[in-house]
């Protein structure tokens, strides 16, 4: 019987690490909103929960029918009947009230072992909603219903309509179960909470001032503003405007910067900015930062792809002019893991005297601190 739970659980853990990359980005974009940095605790937790939410879906869905076009169930798909479970494991267990021996014997019932499973399937959910979330029991409560309803809501549409039929039967029972396991982990993590560190104290000690900017944070804010100023230079173009990606790199790069103390769109999502490395930011380290970046190493390739530019080169001096391009495009690649490696700045970054650092609201500050107990103030 066992055996049978080894199946899903497998097919969850092969599918975790594309879950898990979809799941990363926006976990990190809400850690650097919320929290100013990433806890490794923090992060281990959640990721934790994502592979449990994977199990738990996975153990409810699989094994699926054989084809989309299923037969009905035998029988009705529906069991309304509060508490069934419990004389199904009465009628079918040798159980005797008055002979002892007999008791052991609901041990060996399957209808006993499945309505264990239901209470085991969500404990994790309430270990997870009592220790991180740090819920009330009421909302664990409610929130257990609800794991349990959408798991099945999903059985009884046949996966919202994918199969023809339901494949397996919606029963009330298993919403009881399923809240019961929900508040039995809740009720464990409020025991062992004191074994493990406070998530509300996490980040008691951490001075956002002294941690430097990683290059996994910056890769994000790069992504992003390309999503914007991509966009922005995709509209522009429409019109009968020239150069409409150099305007557009223009205004957000040099511009908006100057207007929002080294700001740009991605960098405010992730709460970074620029500033300068020894003296107030200036509007020429700015200009120079982004010519360097974007009117040098991304312009070069730029060019290259502009027939129009390529072609009053000729031939002779287009080939070794790309060859040039991709030369430096190759230094500029191991600069950057160089760079990455060894935690230091980029050549831009040298050039024009500036840096990135966190920005947190002072404000948010003297409120997390308010939030500590005196013996960590």
């Amino acid at each position: 019987m066992f055996t049978s739970y080894l199946f899903p659980i497998s097919y969850a853990f092969m599918s975790f690490p594309v879950a898990a990359m979809l799941f990363t980005l926006p976990f990190l974009i809400v850690q650097y909103r919320r929290h100013g940095y990433i806890h490794k605790l923090r992060a281990l937790v959640l990721y934790l929960l994502l592979l449990y939410l994977l199990n738990a879906f996975y153990l409810i869905m699989l094994p699926f029918p054989s084809s989309r076009h299923n037969l009905p169930l035998l029988g009705s798909s529906i069991q309304v009947v509060p508490l069934q479970f419990i004389g199904e494991i009465l009628r079918s267990s040798s159980l005797s009230v008055d002979q002892p021996s007999t008791y052991l014997t609901i041990f060996r019932n399957p209808d006993f072992f499945q309505a264990l499973f239901n209470v085991v399937l969500t404990v994790p959910f309430g270990m997870f909603l009592g220790y991180y979330f740090r819920t009330r029991w009421v909302v664990c409560i409610l929130l257990s219903f609800v794991l349990s309803l959408s798991f099945e809501i999903t059985q009884i549409t046949g996966i919202y309509g994918f199969f023809d039929n339901p494949y397996r039967i919606f029963d009330v029972d298993d919403l009881i179960t399923n809240t019961l396991g929900g508040i039995a982990g809740f009720r464990i993590a409020l025991r062992i909470s004191g074994l493990l560190p406070r998530i509300d104290q996490l980040d008691s000690r951490a001075n956002l001032s002294t941690k430097r900017v990683t290059y996994t944070r910056r890769g994000i804010a790069f992504m992003l503003d390309a999503c914007v100023w991509l966009t922005a230079a995709g509209i522009l173009s429409l019109f009968p405007v020239p150069c409409p990606l150099w305007i557009v790199l223009g205004v957000y790069f040099l511009l908006i910067p100057c207007w929002t103390r080294g700001q740009t769109i991605g960098k405010w999502i992730v709460r970074i900015r620029v500033e300068g490395c020894s003296s107030s930011l200036r509007p020429w380290m700015i200009a120079l930062r982004y010519v360097l970046l974007y009117g040098g190493t991304f312009g070069m390739n730029i060019l290259q792809f502009n027939s129009a530019w390529v072609n009053t080169l000729g031939p002779d001096i287009s080939g070794p002019a790309r060859g040039i391009v991709l030369l430096a495009d190759l230094l500029f690649l191991i600069h950057l893991v160089i760079s990455m490696f060894k935690k230091e700045p980029l050549f831009y970054e040298r050039l024009s005297r500036t840096r990135n650092i966190i920005t947190w609201p002072e404000k948010q500050q003297q409120a997390d601190t308010a939030e500590l107990p005196l013996s960590l103030k």
